[in-house]
């Protein structure tokens, strides 16, 4: 049986405010904002070449069931992570040091306007060919 992640939601207390975060700061491409019914919003958003995108909206239980920054270390692979790093900061983004954690992993977390953090990760056997 094969199976793929699709989308993970994240919960957010201003959808906006998210929204232009993931996009302006992050570099995540919109999918979908939609609004297909009275009081619901559906945003989907993708991180540049990845098959997992991240959701949040309104007027639906799956973006009610969490406190808004409860999610924590979301994994964001990349194969260069002092570049990764350094662009996010151009961008206005507070990532901490990069933490090489053994066997060549390294690590730079940062968060959200809302609490939920997310790591920066760069693994040996993922980067150039293998990325």
């Amino acid at each position: 049986m094969e199976m793929k992640l699709e989308l993970v939601p994240i919960p957010v207390a201003d959808v906006d405010r998210a929204k232009a975060f993931y996009i302006d700061k992050l570099g995540f491409v919109e999918d979908v904002d939609v609004r297909p019914a009275e009081g619901v919003r559906v945003v989907q958003l993708t991180p540049p070449g990845s098959s997992c995108s991240i959701g949040f909206g309104t007027g639906l239980a799956a973006y009610d069931v969490a406190v808004p920054g409860s999610v924590k270390a979301l994994h964001l692979v990349v194969n260069n992570i002092e570049q990764a790093r350094a662009e996010l900061i151009s961008r206005g983004v507070l990532v901490g040091a990069v933490e090489d954690v053994g066997g060549g992993v390294k690590y730079a977390g940062f968060s959200d306007p809302d609490g939920n953090t997310m790591s920066l990760q760069e693994m040996p056997w993922r980067t150039g060919e293998q990325f």
